[in-house]
């Protein structure tokens, strides 16, 4: 099999089609901490950016998060805090919210570019209907919402749908982006924050409106969302999703086990990222735990959330030439049929 392109290569795993190898990413922005402890050892100074993962040899994800707020929208005045507490709230922001022309379209030119070139896969993120009612009510109030404001939770998420579905129309005149996260963070580290029952009344209904079209346009749909995600992943799936990411280990996420649940959803991450200053026998085990299932296509190995300020440049270095290995293992293991998922 010849050398595929960074976007060919994403699009053939999460297919389930044979492979090269495995895509070698950094999925999200790494810390700025790392940033700075890297500079410190020897990264250089000037590289900013996707020229940090040029330097790397990694492949370049370029994701595009085009979220509900206006430039002009009140800030909460701490994190966890929200700038609303009812529906008369609500009407008083509104005007700051879902902007009429929700992107930037040079950005999107560029990267359909770059796209179109095969150098890089495009995604685009949406705050999803977890995600975005609690931006506006605040980590607790959010909860009690669910069962003391009812009606305006409901109004929030079908003002959320129309605008991403606006987002979505608008990114398209330029692009089919790979795929398309939905913001969640609905899980910590002992499974969801609400009940089945709550999510098929204030989310389901709402992704049943929007993934459809996401599907027509030939983009995944994956959830973002930290924490043991185990039991929520099947809600997802009943709701058009396609995959999910980051799949954090330290919350007891197997990859193995979500395959086996559920054969044909697409993963990104699952590499822990507690083990990259342990030494290589650590992360070769790692890789060894992820590899049967990274073979039989459907999961993009990455570090399953940032990568640490814990980690020195020779740790980072060390794990991308043990990723590498394992990258063209996993393709050798891709091209063989008994390996392939139904």
């Amino acid at each position: 099999m010849g050398e595929m392109t960074v976007r060919e290569r994403f699009r053939a795993v999460m297919d389930f089609r044979p492979f090269d190898r495995l895509p070698v990413v950094e999925w999200a922005p790494w810390w700025d901490m790392t940033v700075e402890r890297w500079r410190c050892e020897g990264l250089p100074a000037q590289l900013e950016g996707y020229e940090i993962n040029r330097h790397f040899g990694i492949d370049v994800y370029r994701q595009g998060w085009v979220t509900p707020q206006g430039p002009a929208c009140p800030s909460a005045p701490r994190h966890g805090a929200g700038i609303i507490a009812d529906e008369k709230d609500y009407d008083r922001v509104r005007p700051f919210l879902y902007p009429k022309e929700p992107i930037d379209p040079e950005w999107w030119r560029t990267a359909a570019d770059a796209q179109a070139a095969g150098d890089e896969v495009v995604w685009l993120t949406l705050d999803g209907f977890f995600w975005w009612p609690r931006a506006l009510f605040g980590i607790e109030k959010h909860l009690f919402a669910f069962y003391d404001q009812p009606d305006l939770m409901h109004r929030i998420n079908a003002d959320l749908v129309e605008y991403n579905l606006r987002v979505i129309e608008a990114v398209s005149e330029f692009t089919a982006p790979e795929f398309c996260t939905f913001a969640e963070d609905m899980s910590y580290n002992h499974g969801p924050m609400l009940s089945k029952g709550l999510f098929d009344e204030f989310m389901k209904p709402y992704y049943l409106k929007v993934v459809p079209r996401l599907e027509e346009l030939g983009i995944l749909a994956i959830i973002d969302s930290d924490g043991d995600v185990a039991v929520p992943a099947g809600w997802f799936r009943e709701s058009g999703l396609d995959g999910i990411l980051p799949l954090e280990r330290q919350s007891g996420v197997d990859v193995a086990e979500l395959r086996r649940l559920h054969p044909r959803m697409c993963f990104l991450g699952a590499f822990d990222k507690m083990v990259m200053t342990r030494g290589e026998a650590a992360m070769r085990a790692e890789f060894e735990r992820l590899l049967p299932t990274a073979g039989g296509g459907g999961l993009v190995i990455g570090c399953d959330h940032q990568t640490p300020p814990g980690v020195s440049l020779n740790d980072y270095r060390l794990y991308l030439s043990l990723f590498r290995e394992y990258a063209e293992a996993a393709g050798e293991m891709s091209r063989k049929p008994v390996c392939r998922r139904p």
